[in-house]
């Protein structure tokens, strides 16, 4: 079984026990989310349930495993002939969320 949710403007396809990457969430780690489903579909995409925008009903479950913080990015700006340069790093912070169950 797959679902397609969304989750901080991202939109998701997850399985159970599919461990995900999303923008940081208010929650504490080990407490658990629960999010209405845009898409529930069973593995070969025979029995698909479609509703727009959401499935009333439809439960994904998710554990929040960490808060943590993603890799450096880098933010360069330049403004050509006028001496203008700035460079500044970047990390974005991330919450990781296990998928406990699609119902």
């Amino acid at each position: 079984m797959l679902a397609v949710i969304e989750l901080g403007w991202n939109q998701f396809i997850v399985r159970k026990g599919d461990v995900i990457d999303v923008k940081k969430l208010a929650k504490e780690v080990n407490d658990t989310l629960s999010v209405e489903a845009m898409l529930i579909s069973d593995e070969e995409g025979k029995d698909v349930k479609v509703w727009a925008p959401l499935l009333n009903g439809s439960k994904v479950e998710f554990k929040v495993l960490e808060q943590f913080k993603d890799e450096k990015v880098r933010v360069f700006k330049m403004k050509a002939k006028k001496r203008y340069v700035r460079n500044i790093w970047f990390r974005a912070s991330m919450t990781k969320l296990e998928v406990l169950n699609i119902a």
